[in-house]
């Protein structure tokens, strides 16, 4: 899953910071699963988070454990199920969005 849209006009780091966060949701992640998933060096990926959380699009969470990274609510694309039902195809969505 990709973060929403208007999100994606950032710089190249930032989006795949963003990209990687919201497939991790719900359990976040550690800046070294974000270095896995984002092919930049660790000061990119420094810059990007810095970047990111100026501007309010993720949130660091210093718990019991390691320090978790969120995606904002804004950035998560949301999930619909109308679109997403079983046995349904994008052509299929296509002809309804037509009224075909």
């Amino acid at each position: 899953m990709q973060a929403k849209r208007e999100y994606r006009d950032r710089d190249g780091t930032e989006v795949a910071v963003l990209d990687a966060l919201v497939n991790r949701t719900e359990e976040g992640a550690t800046v070294f699963e974000l270095r896995t998933n984002v092919q930049a060096d660790i000061d990119e990926l420094e810059t990007a988070l810095a970047e990111l959380k100026e501007a309010g699009l993720i949130t660091v969470e210093n718990g019991d454990g390691p320090m978790r990274i969120y995606p904002d609510d804004r950035v998560v694309p949301e999930f619909d199920a109308d679109t997403s039902e079983e046995g349904s195809s994008l052509l299929d969505g296509l002809r309804e969005k037509l009224g075909l």
